[in-house]
């Protein structure tokens, strides 16, 4: 894209919505992940202890810093784009970690690029706790899973856009703007 001009389209995720989907696919890959767990191996134990859950916590937050780093991996991979056009952070106002380009990248670079992290701080992590026979491992992993909700959701507006489109994410809010 040459130019800065009007948008032909405009995505704009509604948070209260992503949010719900979220805990719905947190519960249900939990079920699901830890359900298949469970026959694989006859049941499991489930013991809280204080260290465990601080594991859980730096695992997770780790894994959601992870999450955006992939984001920017798939914008260099995907999109061509520098290091120094990209940015990452954490909106506190919005309760939301991101990671955005500065430059507009191809529909189909954009979609790879979201999809990313899902697979790599949620379907990996669950199989690595399958084969380590860590349901905790498994646990987290679901609820990353649930964590790129807002991804399945851009990801689902930008399949109805052609291709070659392309994309500028915004900077400040859960919108991406559309140039056919």
């Amino acid at each position: 894209m040459e130019n800065e001009r009007t948008p032909s389209e405009v995505i704009e995720l509604n948070l209260t919505k992503v949010g719900w989907m979220s805990m719905l696919i947190t519960v249900l890959s939990t079920i699901i992940l830890l359900g298949f767990y469970a026959f694989l191996n006859n049941g499991f134990e489930v013991s809280f202890t204080l260290l465990g859950f601080f594991l859980f916590i730096f695992g997770y937050v780790l894994l959601i810093i992870l999450h955006e780093l992939f984001h920017l991996v798939g914008f260099r991979l995907f999109g061509a784009v520098k290091w120094k056009e990209m940015d990452v952070g954490v909106n506190l106002k919005l309760g939301i970690a991101y990671a955005t380009t500065k430059k507009p990248i191809r529909n189909k670079g954009m979609k790879l690029a979201l999809l990313l992290p899902f697979w790599t701080t949620g379907v990996i992590p669950a199989v690595i706790g399958f084969t380590l026979g860590s349901p905790g491992l498994i646990f987290l992993s679901a609820w990353l899973i649930g964590g790129a909700s807002g991804d399945f959701a851009m990801y689902k507006a930008l399949r109805k856009v052609p291709n070659d489109a392309w994309i500028k994410d915004d900077p400040q809010k859960p919108k991406l703007y559309v140039y056919k």
